[in-house]
């Protein structure tokens, strides 16, 4: 018999967060320049590893957003996106990262953490195209975030994570549009919400629009579990508004 004991691998754990909200009618995702190594002076999706070994990982997503965004829990959607593990990942070791995914409606202007030389809004669009380079496997970790969101906004009510109190149907048609990537019919759109059950309510006065006109308010709903769903338009992704 051996007696060759296992000794676990050295495996360090980290949070990384797609922040999303909407700026100018755009999606838009908060990126840092990495103030020190590895990839320093590349953009980067804001992150750090577990503070300490008895530091849940929601807590430690929360530390980060208040660090990288000033953000606190209220009035944020905050969930779990998936765990990303490849072992060649971050030059510095085996690094295990918790992606989450947090959304929150009018953000303002982040302010750099410790690790970060900058912090700003960039475009999705930009985020993600061909010509930006994010730093370790940050693209990825971002479009599936981007794609996570798309998908819910279809089968529940998270859209509304990204407007205020009190919004327009315009303002969550404006979301559904910079989300998905496309237009939508105006028309079409008023009727798909209103058919949803539980999916918003009237929130009393009216509000005027930019072109003077009232326009009805309303808040989230009850249900967070759209049917029907809002089925988004297929192959149309990438084109549009966003």
């Amino acid at each position: 018999m051996s007696d060759d004991r296992w000794v676990p691998p050295t495996v360090l754990l980290a949070v990384d967060l797609v922040i999303l909200t909407l700026r100018n009618s755009r999606l838009q995702v908060l990126l840092i320049e990495r103030g020190i190594e590895p990839h320093r002076g590349s953009l980067a999706l804001p992150g750090g590893f577990l503070g300490h070994d008895k530091e849940d990982l929601v807590t430690a997503a929360r530390r980060e957003l208040a660090e990288e965004a000033g953000l606190g829990p209220d009035g944020l959607h905050l969930e779990q996106l998936g765990i990303y593990g490849a072992p060649d990942r971050d030059p510095r070791g085996r690094v295990v990262s918790v992606a989450y995914l947090a959304i929150a409606p009018r953000l303002p202007e982040p302010i750099a953490g410790t690790d970060a030389s900058r912090a700003s809004w960039t475009a999705v669009t930009c985020a993600l195209s061909c010509e930006m380079q994010l730093a370790f496997d940050h693209r990825q970790i971002l479009a599936d975030g981007v794609e996570r969101a798309r998908e819910k906004l279809e089968r529940s009510a998270l859209a509304t994570a990204f407007c205020g109190p009190t919004f327009t149907i315009a303002e969550l048609q404006d979301v559904y549009e910079a989300v998905w990537g496309l237009p939508l019919d105006a028309r079409n759109f008023y009727r798909k919400v209103q058919s949803v059950a539980g999916f918003i309510v009237p929130a009393g006065p009216t509000r005027k629009t930019d072109g003077g006109r009232p326009a009805r308010l309303f808040r989230p709903g009850p249900h967070t579990i759209l049917h029907p769903p809002m089925t988004r338009p297929r192959g149309e992704e990438g084109r549009g508004t966003a």
